[in-house]
């Protein structure tokens, strides 16, 4: 166990290497919860979202998610999140446990009056099953159809009774679910999984594994391969950079830069 952001996160159960085998082949069960998790309500919701994010939500629909970055006015990264659009005026926004508060004041600084930040992450849990079987264990716990849920695609349902939201997403570059629920069914969802999943191999899996996993899948993480001072064309990611977009927080800056043909060797 290791402190990280102001949580006791385990770094290995057993072994790093058979958990990040195990995501490979079989399931692994990550403890996510120290991800922030913020909503976004009111008319102008989607308003905020383009505004302070680079990626263009207005792209979304219902039940949509889209993975984004939180830039500064020099165009390097404040923090990367993932969008959910919940509802036109409705959104949910995972963003990273040491941007947290940084990221919850960027939001209240650039909103306007018609729009409503509530902090969910004290309230609610997130648990990420990754994995080939990742359908085999989970769907035994919740009458959603699994199958039917796309990659980047999310849906409100009931997970061992408890209502939450089941998200095919995840930092590990595997097929797989994010569990969105109340805090306190955290411990019940995670147990149930343990159970349904001894059969197929499941593995609980730390922080070791879930870094090995998003380096051999080419993803970055916040604080390593990208900060403040990186921008989105420096770290690779031209692709979460829509220019032809309205203005947000550092388009101009990117728009020079990308004039320039600057590039990190």
């Amino acid at each position: 166990m290791v402190e990280f952001a102001g949580w006791d996160m385990p770094v290995q159960y057993e072994s790093a290497l058979q958990e990040h085998i195990a995501v490979r082949t079989a399931v692994g069960l990550f403890d996510v919860s120290h991800m922030g998790r913020v909503r976004i309500k009111g008319t102008d919701s989607l308003a905020l979202v383009q505004r302070v994010s680079c990626n263009d939500a207005a792209r979304l629909s219902d039940g949509q998610a889209q993975y984004s970055g939180l830039l500064n006015s020099s165009g390097g990264f404040i923090d990367d999140i993932i969008v959910h659009r919940v509802a036109a005026d409705h959104y949910l926004i995972c963003v990273n446990a040491s941007g947290r508060e940084k990221d919850l004041n960027w939001f209240l600084e650039n909103r306007s009056r018609n729009v409503d930040i509530i902090d969910e992450s004290d309230a609610t849990a997130q648990i990420a099953v990754q994995g080939p079987k990742s359908v085999e264990i989970l769907q035994p716990l919740t009458s959603t159809p699994l199958s039917e849920i796309k990659y980047y695609w999310f849906r409100a349902g009931e997970i061992a009774g408890f209502k939450g939201l089941i998200a095919s997403t995840g930092y590990t570059g595997e097929k797989g679910f994010e569990l969105y629920v109340p805090a306190e069914a955290a411990e019940t969802i995670w147990n149930r999984l343990l159970e349904t999943g001894r059969a197929a191999g499941v593995r609980p899996a730390g922080l070791a594994a879930r870094n090995t996993l998003r380096l051999e899948a080419s993803m970055p993480l916040y604080g390593n391969d990208i900060d403040t001072t990186t921008t989105p064309f420096e770290a690779g990611l031209d692709w979460i950079v829509k220019p032809g977009k309205a203005d947000f927080v550092g388009k101009p800056a990117l728009d020079r830069q990308k004039q320039t043909g600057l590039r990190r060797k």
